[in-house]
């Protein structure tokens, strides 16, 4: 079951970022400026955190298994509407049914690990991000030497064989949880929700994963396009750069969930924040394409925010209405965090994409300042 769903993870986190690899060529095509361009990416993470709270809902309601095997059908159906795009406008339609289709895996996945591996969910959540690094580290590069020789849209619409294969594997692996449907409406379940969200606890942990999400997000999207067009590396070479960020953040999930498991997940949360405070402010200096590498490597680092701050987030929403509270979560931090690439895109047409890096910096120190107030899950 681990695997199956880690593979879909694998599958879903690294198309996300297969269109931020190609971005520059997609500009190109297209003939957009950079606010354009951010604004594609918005559109993918703002339908991704649109599902976010239905998928929760219904978590409870139907049960893990269903909504994972559909997440991964929709997803390989939505990567196929890319051959119809033949101008941007038609590209942010396929953008955003890929986007709604990945959206119902995430809290899917979630609630699944934290109900089968409730002593060593650290670890597992820890397995499954570090695939999808993995996936975000492969796949870009796979696509961008397919983008080379057949075209972006193929790159794209290519992997939707894989998720049919993923879906058949979560079909058989993945058990359901009992429903209880019949006793339950979905205003007992918000009450139930919006009552847990008076805990301090969730405010901290919850606003920390923003900042650090939004910050993600923004410096992601626009970290090949200022490679390509402010620094003139080549796209070769700057997708590589974005596949070792993701390199980085699979060995620091694989690292942290066992360091969490052991120390406390709020000391590694504000470790890992301070860590990644400093590569972004590198960003505008560094010079040479090993520095470069080291320092996206770096970036990577923060990555390991996610798998940590989910299953903290999930252990502290009420067990009643755990699926409907985390769908609602995730729907309100991927929505804020949605927003960076356009933020970064505006910055970056007034070339002002060093401003863009140094207040990405400022918003994880902040997220740091969230995270050492919170107090270990077994002191819950």
């Amino acid at each position: 079951m681990l695997l199956a769903v880690a593979a879909g993870w694998f599958l879903v986190l690294g198309m996300r970022f297969v269109v931020p690899a190609v971005l520059p060529t997609i500009r190109e095509e297209f003939v957009i400026s950079n606010a354009e361009a951010g604004l594609a990416v918005t559109v993918l993470w703002l339908t991704y955190a649109a599902v976010q709270f239905p998928a929760g809902v219904l978590i409870d309601r139907i049960g893990e298994r269903t909504l994972l095997v559909a997440a991964a059908l929709l997803s390989g159906v939505g990567l196929l509407g890319y051959f119809f795009a033949p101008v941007f406008s038609l590209f942010l339609i396929a953008t955003g049914a890929f986007g709604f289709g990945t959206g119902l895996y995430g809290p899917t996945r979630g609630t699944a690990l934290s109900r089968t591996f409730d002593a060593r969910e650290g670890t597992a959540f820890g397995v499954v991000m570090a695939a999808g690094s993995l996936g975000a580290a492969v796949l870009p590069a796979v696509a961008a030497f397919v983008t080379t020789r057949y075209g972006w849209r193929l790159a794209l619409a290519s992997a939707a064989p894989l998720f049919m294969l993923v879906a058949g594997a979560l079909w058989l692996s993945v058990s359901d949880r009992p429903s209880d449907e019949s006793e339950r409406s979905l205003r007992q379940d918000l009450r139930t929700v919006l009552t847990g969200f008076h805990n301090r606890r969730l405010v901290l942990s919850v606003s920390g994963k923003t900042l650090m999400l939004f910050a993600f997000q923004a410096v992601t999207a626009f970290l090949t396009t200022y490679l390509v067009t402010v620094r003139g590396i080549s796209q070769g070479t700057a997708g590589a750069l974005l596949s070792v960020l993701f390199v980085g953040g699979a060995l620091s999930q694989t690292a942290t969930g066992r360091l969490a498991d052991r120390y406390g997940t709020p000391s590694v949360l504000t470790a890992v924040a301070l860590v990644s405070t400093v590569p972004l402010v590198l960003i505008p200096s560094v010079r040479g394409v090993v520095p470069l590498a080291v320092v996206s490597g770096l970036i990577g680092v923060r990555m390991s925010v996610g798998p940590l701050a989910n299953a903290y987030i999930v252990d502290t929403l009420p067990d009643a209405a755990e699926g409907t509270g985390w769908g609602l979560l995730r729907t309100g931090f991927f929505a804020i965090s949605s927003l960076g690439s356009t933020a970064v895109g505006l910055l970056a047409d007034q070339n002002l994409f060093a401003v863009a890096f140094y207040g990405l910096a400022a918003l994880t120190l902040l997220a740091a300042g969230t995270f050492v107030a919170l107090p270990r899950r077994d002191r819950l």
